[in-house]
């Protein structure tokens, strides 16, 4: 039996793991008890990421000592908000006021993808096409905005007892995308004009069960041929030469004091130096060509950093999850600035500037908010998206008069263009 206690912050940050695969409204209107929620806390653990209610996809056995364990105390609360469950309670549904002023000002195109089980977890436009990262499946897809044409590409399967899924999508100097493929333990390039696919799958002495990178980063990879990428397990970073073709095992990040880092979230700079989010903890660090490591902790305490871009001037801005604040790092002068966010569980997932630093956009997983930010003024005009989107990875297109933002619709099976009219 459940017991009566006010809920607090902490519970509801446990239902962040939970909306990284389906959406919170499960918790809402589940018929569990306390003990039935201790019961399904391990066994979501054992899904991977990327998984869906009607497509899960298991964990090797292996891979499972490594995921986030959750309160059982954390139990008590999701039996007290399930409004079908034997002690659950009613609650007054409070809903947020409605857009006006500047946030009413703009333009929302949604795109549907043909896949129903698709899961666009990244997008970028390259050229006008708008590419996507498949969350739950092995495709790069991309969108013709102006036809609305959706074609998948097929990527190899390197590991056939692992989950299939992908993550991070960047661009190269060249205009070519790359692609973390998360369990798959590889790094696969496609070359946009001819639409050629090429694979580049980790050393396999190096894999082990729990093996996955979840980031690359080829942004300028002209400077030395050096295309950064990581294991999220061991918490290495790896380095694919791409004149040779092989990996170079950079190891877990130490600075000179011996603290260790690691990163969701590895943005690089115009020298291709690597930057680590900490999003295990409250830190930021960079790791330099020498292997040089710096490490600066955040203003916010609990911050939990993670995605983010450098912009023109060489700064990084980046997304404190649970600092809920959009966040800049300069690191010349190893300052922070913080621009708390409007609401109190925004919890921002990724953070994208414009080139001249002059605004940064973010978007919620959970409040289905995208938030654009003057960074001159520090006013934030916040525009409500059409349903629910579980905002991942933004990006902007800045090719035209105005910037353009995109962001795919992980749990929608759709794409996302917005368009300000201010």
């Amino acid at each position: 039996m459940a017991q009566e206690r006010p809920s607090s912050v902490n519970d509801k940050k446990a239902m962040g793991d939970c909306a990284g695969c389906h959406t919170l409204q499960r918790i809402f209107m589940s018929s569990h008890d306390a003990d039935e929620w201790k019961q399904i806390f391990p066994r979501m653990n054992g899904y991977a990421n990327g998984s869906q209610p009607n497509r899960p996809h298991l964990l090797p056995a292996g891979a499972r000592t490594n995921r986030v364990t959750v309160d059982p105390a954390v139990a008590d609360y999701f039996a007290s908000i399930s409004m079908n469950g034997p002690v659950g309670t009613e609650f007054e549904l409070k809903t947020e006021p409605r857009p006006k002023g500047k946030a009413t000002k703009v333009i929302i195109t949604e795109y549907d993808l043909p896949r129903k089980e698709s899961m666009p977890h990244d997008v970028v436009v390259v050229d006008g096409k708008a590419w996507y990262s498949d969350f739950g499946s092995l495709f790069v897809g991309e969108l013709d905005p102006k036809t609305g044409k959706v074609t998948d590409y097929a990527l190899p399967q390197f590991r056939k007892d692992k989950p299939p899924s992908t993550l991070d999508l960047e661009t190269d100097p060249k205009g070519n995308l790359w692609v973390a493929m998360m369990y798959q333990s590889a790094l696969a390039m496609i070359d946009p004009k001819t639409k050629e696919v090429k694979g580049y799958p980790f050393p396999d002495e190096w894999v082990e069960p729990s093996t996955l990178n979840s980031m690359v980063s080829p942004n300028y990879s002209d400077v030395d041929n050096k295309v950064w990428t990581n294991n999220q397990s061991t918490r290495e970073q790896y380095r694919l030469d791409l004149v040779s073709g092989e990996y170079e095992n950079m190891k877990v990040a130490i600075d000179a004091r011996g603290k260790r880092i690691s990163g969701y979230g590895m943005p690089v700079d115009k020298d291709n130096n690597v930057f680590m989010l900490e999003f295990s903890g409250t830190s930021v660090g960079r790791r330099d060509k020498n292997n040089l490591v710096t490490i600066w902790p955040t203003p916010i305490q609990g911050s939990r950093p993670r995605r983010g871009r450098v912009d023109d001037h060489n700064k990084l801005w980046f997304a404190e999850f649970h600092g809920n604040a959009i966040a800049m790092l300069d690191t010349d002068s190893a300052k922070f600035k913080e621009y708390v966010m409007p609401n109190p569980f925004d919890w921002p997932y990724d953070v994208v500037p414009t080139r001249d630093g002059s605004q940064a956009w973010t978007g919620s997983m959970f409040t289905d908010l995208v938030t654009r930010l003057d960074t001159k003024s520090g006013e934030m005009t916040q525009y409500l998206l059409p349903r629910s989107t579980n905002i991942r990875r933004v990006f902007l297109d800045e090719t035209g008069p105005k910037p353009v933002f995109w962001v795919g619709s992980n749990n929608g099976a759709s794409i996302v263009k917005l368009e300000t009219l201010d």
